[in-house]
């Protein structure tokens, strides 16, 4: 059988997923509260063994996941304002830029999730999906407790899953 098509839109999820881990860990190293930074680097691992997962499958698949090419364009995206908003110095600015980055993840997950995948990627990609959704809630409501005035105190409430 062949999984051109199945190894291209698995390269998509695994340059958004490396793009989140990247735009997490600088997050957290640029994150003034304790909480945030354990809330983030928890972000950043569960994007590190979503693309170690999605390495796996495309290999399984005949693919090679070291191939970047211009897939890596579209992961960007989502991370695009990440070098301005480091320089307003603030949580509460990084938060938002987490947001969107998860945000463009999310539309990515989706459109993935709209192919016609053999059924045991489905299971992978909807599982990472389920839990990305999970953890953008979080960061939105995060987001809406700063907005309101309310101090950044995040935890890491277990989420830092695939």
């Amino acid at each position: 059988m062949n999984y051109r098509y199945t190894i291209v839109t698995l390269s998509e999820l695994l340059a958004v997923s490396r793009d989140g881990e990247n735009g997490f860990v600088t997050c957290a190293e640029h994150a003034r509260a304790d909480s945030l930074r354990l809330l983030f680097m928890a972000r950043a691992s569960r994007h590190a063994v979503a693309a170690a997962e999605l390495r796996g499958l495309i290999g399984q698949l005949g693919g090679d996941p070291a191939i970047r090419g211009k897939i890596l364009s579209t992961a960007r995206r989502g991370w695009v304002t990440l070098p301005a908003t480091l320089t307003q110095n603030n949580d509460d600015s990084l938060v938002d830029e987490c947001e969107r980055g998860e945000d463009h993840a999310l539309e990515v997950y989706r459109n993935a999730l709209d192919d016609l995948l053999p059924e045991f990627v489905r299971q992978v990609v909807l599982r990472q999906f389920e839990g990305l959704m999970t953890d953008h809630d979080e960061i939105r409501v995060l987001r809406s407790d700063t907005l309101q005035g309310g101090v950044v105190a995040a935890s890491t409430g277990g989420h830092a899953r695939q």
